[in-house]
């Protein structure tokens, strides 16, 4: 059973997003999607949702020129923006599949190592940062587990890169606001010391 109206809230959360208040706009977005999991314009909007609440500057233009396109041709919009942010990369893809079962037949498919295999990496080379660092600018990291997710920000911390989990962490915590394990670890975070971030 459908829970929302599906069209009010695309544009409550358009109208959120064009007053920068881009937190509100994720999670309506994430509403639609729980309900209408195929719907192009709540997932295009999440990515560029959490885009803006990173920081990136192309986020808020995106969102204009997906403006203006819709109001000429709305499915030609929705692929469109879609194509131009499959070649970006977004973290929302990621976090989408977080908290569900890992789909590893489809993994095969995605361009990137899966987590498993990242960690393992470190754990013969010993060298978290410099392997973290080479595979980000060349492809992606696959986390298909909340404890690998969890893992994961724990290193980004560990190792000096503590506003990329932060980034992380806000935005799961935008669609998964009651989490408590990840609470205490933004907790964590943000006691342990003055935010330096070693990949900016």
């Amino acid at each position: 059973m459908k829970t929302i109206n599906k069209y009010k809230t695309l544009a409550l959360a358009n109208e959120s997003f064009t007053k920068e208040n881009y937190e509100q706009a994720l999670r309506q977005y994430a509403m639609v999607l729980q309900d209408y999991p195929e719907s192009k314009e709540a997932y295009n909007g999440a990515i560029l949702a959490e885009m803006a609440m990173s920081g990136e500057a192309s986020a808020e233009a995106l969102f204009d020129y997906y403006e203006v396109l819709r109001e000429e041709n709305a499915e030609q919009a929705d692929t469109v923006i879609t194509e131009i942010l499959q070649s970006m990369d977004g973290t929302v893809e990621q976090l989408s599949a977080l908290f569900s079962d890992p789909l590893r037949n489809r993994l095969e498919y995605e361009d990137g190592i899966l987590y498993d295999d990242f960690r393992q990496l470190v754990a013969e080379q010993g060298d978290f940062k410099t392997i973290f660092e080479n595979i980000m600018f060349s492809t992606k990291v696959l986390i298909t587990e909340k404890e690998e997710f969890m893992d994961f920000l724990t290193q980004l911390n560990r190792h000096g890169y503590q506003k990329m989990a932060i980034n992380y962490i806000e935005t799961a915590l935008a669609m998964y606001p009651n989490d408590e394990q990840l609470r205490g670890l933004l907790r964590d975070i943000l006691g342990s010391r003055p935010i330096e971030d070693s990949a900016s």
